[in-house]
């Protein structure tokens, strides 16, 4: 158990304060109890139970700092339930290799777009303001579209909400992030809940787990904050590195 621990543990904070920052901690989280031995229901099991935690904790510390939009964000996070509930019936039909071969076509032309998108989610951003009404909707689609895509494929997920904030509403960075993290946490929780009642939890590694997660949480999301948009860009790329290599990988 320690030998799991030691693998998983520090993997696992890595992780929250990637995922805090910019989305797609499950890039690492996930590969780190596979790594350490855990069989994949019970790995993927153990990952959605301790990764809400987390992201709970990110979320609380952007909200304090005032860079978390609940309105915008709450009503995202409806929109990502129901899109990953479609989603994940969807996914049944479609051939992996298909999935991951438009994945690799999209994410070089998202790595183009915020090359070529300087300003996207500056610092100094003003956000846009929209009648109720529009902002309501604009705020589900975001959630419905990329709710859609956790469902049917999942990695990057967070990324992709902070890229549309920015865009959407003209959120910066920082704030765009706060806003992913709520949205994001709510599709989480409701997948954690079904492999909670499933079984599939090794708990004696979630436990310790969890732990490293808050923490990571809490120094993701401060980093990101007082580093400003800039670094938040930088670990998006980053993370869109990682998620182009992960697909590469699974075609090759």
């Amino acid at each position: 158990m320690l030998q799991i621990l030691l693998i998983v543990c520090p993997l696992i904070f890595i992780a929250s304060f990637v995922d805090a920052v910019a989305g797609g901690g499950g890039l690492i989280s996930l590969p780190a109890y596979l790594l350490a031995g855990l069989p994949a229901h019970t790995a993927m099991g153990t990952n959605k139970a301790v990764s809400p935690l987390g992201s709970l904790t990110a979320t609380i510390t952007y909200l304090r700092k005032g860079k978390l939009n609940v309105a915008v964000a709450g009503i995202a996070a409806v929109g990502a339930i129901a899109g990953a509930a479609l989603g994940s019936r969807l996914v049944l039909g479609i051939p992996e290799h298909i999935l991951n071969l438009a994945i690799i076509i999209i994410l070089p032309v998202v790595a183009i777009f915020l090359l070529t998108q300087k300003n996207l989610g500056a610092d100094d951003s003003e956000p846009r303001e929209y009648p109720k009404g529009k902002m309501i909707i604009f705020a589900c689609l975001i959630g419905l579209f990329i709710g859609f895509y956790d469902g049917m494929v999942g990695p990057g997920t967070g990324t992709f909400m902070i890229i549309a904030f920015a865009k959407v509403f003209n959120f910066d960075l920082v704030m765009s992030s706060g806003c992913a993290k709520l949205a994001n946490l709510a599709s989480n929780v409701g997948s954690a809940i079904v492999f909670i009642i499933a079984g599939k939890v090794m708990w004696s590694v979630a436990i310790p787990a969890v732990v490293c997660s808050i923490l990571g949480g809490y120094f993701g999301s401060r980093y990101a904050i007082n580093g400003g948009s800039k670094s938040v860009r930088k670990v998006i790329f980053l993370v869109i590195g990682m998620l182009i290599l992960k697909f590469l990988l699974e075609i090759f």
